[in-house]
């Protein structure tokens, strides 16, 4: 029994003493992992900051694990440092075993935070997303007797049926949104837009897609319906299936019949009743409107003011009686006739549309068809005619971003040439709104870019012109072939060939369209598609515009050098594209579209190309650019070359490119830089520029780059340069951004920056050097600043360095300041810029991760104590400010001076965390009987529950309102607040 005792008590006592022995390399060692433990944190929290809340929400392990490392690292080991450097020699032993655990503690907690698998999770998917619409006019009795029978028990299916353009879709949207209020009747209410012909394949990929499942693309249809008919079992569904053409079979494409046990419905709109019988639908037909609704929308659209023209009334009525109660027709011919206030006008109008629309059978495709015709045949000329027809050309029911669309008009030649390629965007962007206020195209964004669509009964109506016209179309897009059209289908007289966003795989070596009068082949988004066969292209010798964006071609065949008509040439995302034949003979060429494509080197003969205007070189691979090429190219006006991309383009070059307006690039050196700005400020060229120097960008940002006249981007990017103040670094005189990265070696850029008056937007990071960010000589710089990002500037000590009287413009315009990781910054403003009131537009305030950070705004002692002497406040207005967001500031010790009151009546966002030090708050939420009389705010805390015990608030009431919302961590030791107050 001794000799266990001893043995136990020798460990413990050998423990001891090894623990005393190597106190200080354990202590070393835990501050290294808790440093490590930071950062992982840190990165963490990047990594959320990036996440879609409304999508996705943050995992209860990881909001756990968040919790212990900020614990550890934030209150914990500042304990644990305290003690170090008052233990007594004798007592390093019982501290250093304690190290050790907190060593073994912090490793485990730091292991548990790679989270492989993610560290979010969806959110439960909604019931459905609401749908745009427009108001109905006429379809209220349709409406309640489709609703009728969605809330009955007795019809399962239900088919909508009526000639196109009389509102089918729009009663649908409008029951759509309605049923997402049902709940309780239904978990999920789906909408698919059909189209023609069906493909199962995307059907059931789009219904899968809407129940938030995914389909496996190698299996077939038949497995494909088993796996979708078990998903579909599971949810009591209500499912809308819009514009359908064709019969088929519910249970082949894996949809549920529906029956009163499963309670699900179907709604199936089409214009052919033959369809919706074979389905077995109950119907419900929409009938025109009536004539009062028809001339109540007509006058909606065409505008209320043409009851004042005199003898109008008759006309009109006859007018909207030629549109034969179709909405569709209605708003669109009301849209061609908006502005017309001349009566002889509107009788013109009225004898085109009547012979329009002679002989047309009723209910026929033909009726809406010819009232539509009218509007295009009103179109002010050919060309504006051709420019609508062209977005046919599209698959149904596609999102045309604008920019994209007035580029392919341009190289098609169907905007007229003009003096630069701004004034053609601009003529593009002026037939666009034509043709959106005639209501021949529809408003739609797409990744919150302007986009155009066509409603499919217009499109319909432009491809049944062109199948009757002298030059013809053959549209085939998104239809899933796997094939190109028969040859039988390439006849002579086409002019444009869409076979886009298909799954074409393969074109046959032995096909030679004879195609002599085609001037536009587009095969984009066939990805693929691997070879262009060498006779292909053979009989195509009008051929201008040549688009094999994102196929997986891996060259191009030696005849396209034939193509003497060739203007455009379309050849973004080939990444397996590997060579091209020689472009020297291609003399029409205006436009080379490179794109992310795999070229190595550049394509030979591309000097040649005199009438090149349009130039992208940002594939992946392409590492060098043989001197002297692109100077040749005189006429070039669009040149870019993403610097994530490639190597520098030099500035000799660029810079002989008079007629260049748009241009991205990186230069080496600031130096070269500065030469092609020399250049640039002089002749006032180019109008849209993106320049880079130094240090290819870590990550590509994501801008970049569509033609953009109406908002010109002006931006610099400096990213690991040696910048010495002598120098000479030469910005353009309209540079709006600025974004200076990892360039260490100067203390103050200011001193560069004293003619940029137009600056928007600043963002310094990582810039070691960095003492302050303003001084006396560059105080102009700043009038026009509207956001402003300091990002890990350690140096950083002033924010603004003045000696003389602040000026009162000087932050006069800015928004957003952002401030992370600047660690030797110990105050955010001098008192004396709220003073002179300079920051009346500011709308947020983000300053995070500042160790050193004592005041936000500062004030000096003596003055203070000065101030304390009477009873009157220092009042700081802020009338703009909207979020006040303050994390980790672990030394922040006040917000305003002690006896200052910040104003803020515009405040809707307050967080405060990990500020343990800040003994009060000098805002106010506002009070209206006893609640929040602001129109809604929010307020974020978590620190110390000790803090939230003493802090004092400049309203007493406000933290009694947020008493309720008080939550503490699972140790009682710190607090959570999180509310909203209710938005009146």
């Amino acid at each position: 029994m001794k000799s266990i005792i001893g043995s136990v008590l020798g460990s413990v006592v050998g423990e001891h003493v090894d623990c005393h022995r190597n106190f200080q390399n354990d202590v070393d060692d835990l501050r290294k992992r808790v440093t490590d433990l930071k950062r992982r944190r840190n990165d963490k929290l990047a990594e959320l900051l990036t996440v879609d809340d409304s999508e996705k929400q943050v995992k209860e392990e990881v909001q756990g694990w968040l919790e212990d490392a900020r614990r550890v690292t934030e209150i914990e080991m500042p304990d644990i440092e305290e003690e170090v450097q008052n233990v007594s020699y004798l007592s390093r032993g019982s501290l250093g075993r304690r190290v050790r655990q907190k060593i073994q503690q912090v490793r485990e907690i730091y292991d548990r935070g790679s989270f492989p698998e993610g560290l979010v999770i969806e959110r439960p998917p909604p019931i459905g997303t609401t749908l745009p619409t427009e108001n109905m006019v006429g379809e209220v009795d349709v409406k309640e007797k489709i609703w009728e029978y969605l809330m009955s028990h007795e019809v399962g299916i239900i088919g909508v049926c009526g000639i196109g353009g009389v509102g089918k879709t729009t009663v649908m949207k409008h029951i759509h949104n309605e049923l997402l209020n049902e709940a309780t009747r239904f978990k999920k209410v789906v909408w698919v837009t059909v189209s023609h012909p069906l493909i199962v394949f995307r059907l059931q990929r789009d219904i899968a897609s809407a129940m938030n499942k995914c389909l496996p693309d190698y299996a077939d249809e038949l497995n494909r319906a088993s796996r979708l008919m078990e998903v579909m079992k599971t949810v009591k569904y209500a499912l809308i299936l819009d514009d359908v053409w064709d019969k088929f079979n519910l249970k082949k494409v894996g949809i549920p019949e529906p029956t009163i046990e499963n309670g699900c419905k179907i709604v199936i709109t089409s214009r052919l009743v033959d369809v919706c019988n074979y389905l077995g639908c109950q119907i419900v037909k929409v009938p025109p409107l009536l004539e009062q609704e028809s001339l109540n929308l007509f006058l909606d659209k065409v505008g209320q003011d043409v009851l004042q023209i005199p003898n109008l009334k008759k006309i009109l009525k006859l007018m909207v009686a030629e549109c034969a109660g179709l909405p569709l027709a209605i708003v669109i011919i009301a849209g061609s006739m908006r502005g017309v206030t001349d009566i002889r006008e509107w009788r013109s109008a009225l004898r085109e549309l009547r012979h329009c629309v002679v002989g047309t059978e009723k209910d026929s495709e033909d009726e809406i068809f010819k009232r539509l015709k009218f509007s295009y045949d009103r179109l002010p000329n050919s060309s504006v005619q051709e420019c609508f027809s062209y977005c046919s050309l599209y698959p149904e029911d596609w999102m045309i971003r604008r920019e994209d669309l007035i580029e392919n008009w341009i190289c098609e030649g169907l905007v007229e040439k003009l003096g630069s390629r701004t004034e053609m965007h601009d003529r593009g962007h002026e037939i666009l709104n034509r043709l959106e206020n005639n209501c021949l195209l529809e408003k739609a964004y797409r990744d919150e870019r302007k986009c155009v669509k066509m409603h499919d009964v217009v499109r319909d109506m432009a491809l049944h012109i062109k199948s009757t016209g002298p030059s013809k179309f053959m549209v085939k897009a998104k239809m899933r072939l796997t094939e190109i059209p028969e040859k039988d289908e390439w006849t002579e007289d086409l002019d444009k060939v869409s076979l886009m966003e298909n799954e074409i795989s393969y074109i046959p070596i032995n096909i030679s369209p004879k195609c002599l009068m085609l001037s536009t082949l587009i095969l984009k988004g066939n990805e693929e598609l691997k070879q262009i066969p060498e006779c292909f292209l053979a009989n195509m010798p009008l051929l201008k515009f040549l688009n094999l964006s994102y196929t997986n071609i891996k060259a191009l065949p030696n005849s396209i050098c034939s193509l003497k008509n060739l203007t455009a040439l379309i050849l973004r995302g080939c990444q397996s594209l590997e060579r091209m034949p020689s472009l020297s003979k291609l003399k029409a060429l205006k436009k080379l579209d490179l794109d992310e494509a795999g070229l190595c080197v550049a394509p030979e003969g591309i000097e040649m190309l005199e009438n090149l205007e349009y130039l992208d070189l940002s594939a992946p691979n392409l590492k060098v650019l043989p001197r002297g090429k692109i100077s040749k190219l005189s006429h070039l006006q669009y040149l870019r070359k993403h610097p994530i991309f490639s190597t520098e383009i030099r500035a000799e070059e660029v810079a002989r490119l008079n007629m260049l307006e748009c241009f991205e690039g990186r230069f080496e050196q600031p130096k070269d830089l500065s030469s092609f700005v020399s250049e640039l400020n002089h002749f006032g060229r180019p109008n849209n520029y993106l320049l880079h120097a130094g240090q290819a960008p870590r990550e590509e940002e994501g801008y970049f780059w569509k033609f953009n006249n109406n908002d010109p981007l002006k931006q610099v990017t400096l990213s690991g340069c040696e910048i010495g103040e002598e120098d000479e670094l030469v910005f353009p005189d309209d540079l709006r951004d600025l974004s200076i990265e990892n360039c260490n070696t100067v203390a103050d850029i200011s001193i560069f920056l004293k003619n940029l008056t137009q600056l928007q937007t600043y963002d310094l990071k990582y810039c070691q050097g960095i003492e302050s960010v303003i001084s006396s000589s560059s105080l102009t710089v700043m009038d026009n600043l509207e956001e402003l990002t300091l990002w890990s500037l350690h140096s950083l000590q002033d924010l603004v360095k003045v000696e003389k009287t602040i000026s009162p413009h000087i932050f006069s315009n800015l928004k957003e300041l952002i401030v992370v990781a600047c660690t030797g910054l110990n105050k955010l403003f001098p008192c004396e810029v709220l003073q002179c009131q300079c920051l009346q537009n500011l709308e947020e305030i983000h300053v995070e991760d500042c160790l050193g950070m004592e005041e936000i705004i500062g004030w000096e002692e003596e003055e203070e104590e000065e101030g304390n002497q009477t009873n009157t406040s220092a009042i700081f207005t802020l009338p703009k400010l909207r979020s006040l967001y303050l994390d980790y500031l672990p030394e922040l010790k006040r917000i305003c001076p002690k006896r200052g009151v910040m104003v803020c009546d515009s405040l809707n966002s307050i967080c405060i965390k990990s500020c343990p030090k800040v003994k009060r708050i000098p805002l106010s939420l506002g009070r209206e009987n006893g609640q929040p009389s602001l129109p809604a705010i929010k307020v974020e805390i978590y620190n110390p529950k000790e803090w939230w015990e003493s802090v004092e608030w400049e309203n007493p009431d406000d933290k009694n309102v947020l008493i309720p919302f008080l939550k503490y961590d699972s140790r009682g030791t710190w607090v959570r607040v999180s509310y909203l107050s209710v938005q009146h």
